[in-house]
């Protein structure tokens, strides 16, 4: 009667444990953290759920980040970066709270509560190295911008440079999230501006002053050479406006007779020339000369 009486006992106590595994298994109702059951590996079963819920989340999100990056490299800008970035970080931590277990106690809640912020501490900083890409390729759209503006106008730099400025800032903003900033690139790209305004005076600087001392060379030749005019004057008398020119040839000789008057001086000039022509002109050579005795005048008159 004893073992019966003992036997009967166990029975009855084995009858709600029965009843709680049987509605588990059925997915009637869930298992208490508190159960006797969980006691052993209960804490280590939770861990590995978070962890799968992690890495669901950040692979989800790594996905997004991939596309963005192939974008940005390719040289085109992500649009509205900024709100897209808060949009994938916000999905994430929407996949990891649907799919982390609900915590029991203290300690699961603290678990939970720091793999969700893994998840954000892994992906903010990647968008923010996708941000400081994006920056610096704005930056260099907004800088050609700007040299392809000045260079259509020469009085344009300022209004140029305004344009580039505003069109930095307005993507640059709009690529931008809460805690992100973007000073430091806009200030870097005003500076640049600067020095190619500044580089491009110079030239011109540089330009102008090479015309300048061009027209002082040319001036100070033109009045070098007045001044030996005017000695040319002083030495030879007042010059005529008059120049004259006489040659003659000696009939049947090679020898040539000049005289000229050019800016009030004469020049006689007698030369022993063969006629080269002659043979083209017959045994005789000229029969009869264009003027009285073969004399060839020129006269030039300067007004």
């Amino acid at each position: 009667f004893f073992l019966i009486a003992v036997l009967l006992q166990v029975i009855m106590r084995s009858v709600p444990l029965l009843a709680s595994l049987f509605a588990v298994a059925s997915g009637k109702a869930a298992l208490p953290r508190n159960h006797a059951l969980w006691v052993r590996g209960g804490s280590d079963g939770y861990a590995a759920a978070c962890d799968q819920a992690y890495q669901n989340a950040i692979s989800g999100a790594q996905a997004e980040l991939s596309k963005f990056s192939e974008e940005i490299e390719s040289g085109s800008c992500v649009v509205d970066f900024g709100a897209k970035s808060d949009a994938v970080l916000a999905a994430a931590m929407q996949g990891f709270a649907a799919s982390a277990p609900s915590p029991a106690d203290a300690s699961d809640q603290k678990m939970c509560a720091a793999k969700a912020a893994a998840v954000e501490g892994l992906l903010e900083p990647s968008l923010r190295v996708l941000y400081m890409k994006q920056l610096l390729l704005l930056r260099e759209k907004a800088l050609a911008r700007y040299k392809v503006a000045a260079k259509a106008s020469e009085n344009s730099d300022y209004e140029a440079m305004i344009d580039a400025d505003a069109f930095f800032g307005s993507e640059a903003e709009a690529s931008t999230r809460a805690g992100w900033d973007y000073s430091a690139e806009r200030a870097s790209l005003q500076a640049t501006m600067n020095e190619v305004a500044r580089a491009k005076k110079r030239l011109a600087d540089t330009k102008l002053a090479a015309a300048k001392a061009q027209q002082e060379i040319m001036k100070l030749l033109q009045t070098q050479h007045s001044q030996i005019q005017q000695l040319q004057q002083v030495a030879y008398g007042t010059a005529t406006p008059l120049n004259l020119g006489l040659a003659y040839r000696v009939p049947d000789t090679n020898i040539n007779l000049s005289v000229g008057h050019q800016q009030g001086r004469t020049n006689v000039q007698l030369s022993c020339v063969p006629d080269e022509s002659a043979p083209l002109l017959g045994p005789n050579g000229f029969t009869r000369g264009v003027g009285p005795g073969n004399l060839g005048v020129s006269v030039s008159l300067t007004v």
